[in-house]
């Protein structure tokens, strides 16, 4: 049996596979929760790690944002309407209230970001292979 080398693109740990999500995500992507909403905090914090070409599907934060921290590897950002930003480790992103989106790394990079969402995420339909080759 051959098993994949798990990278760890960035400072914190890749941790589990991201199996309560895999339904938004075309290719793997991990999730090590770093803060836990509780009684003394509201905001979850998760280290989202995706393999090369993995990318989540277009999304929407209501009454709410997401701030993206990159810390590891190559990815990409893209508003609707807008072209892709290429994301490296020290960019941060914000996608705020209402703007649908998705992020994802690059065909050939792994891909590492802090997630501090905020608000209820909205799921939609997977970004394309088309849309997403055209990539470069």
């Amino acid at each position: 049996m051959i098993t994949k080398q798990v990278e760890q693109p960035g400072v914190f740990a890749t941790g589990p596979k991201n199996d309560a999500y895999a339904q938004y995500f075309i290719g793997q992507s991990y999730n090590n929760a770093l803060v836990i909403p509780g009684k003394d905090v509201s905001v979850p914090v998760g280290n989202v790690t995706f393999e090369p070409g993995c990318r989540n599907n277009w999304h929407i934060h209501h009454n709410g944002s997401q701030i993206l921290l990159v810390t590891g590897g190559e990815g990409w950002y893209q508003e609707a309407g807008k072209p892709a930003q290429r994301l490296q480790p020290g960019d941060v992103v914000i996608a705020h209230d209402g703007i649908k989106h998705w992020h994802g790394a690059t065909k050939d990079s792994w891909f590492s970001h802090l997630a501090i969402t905020t608000g209820d995420s909205e799921w939609l339909e997977p970004v394309t292979d088309k849309e997403y080759s055209a990539l470069s």
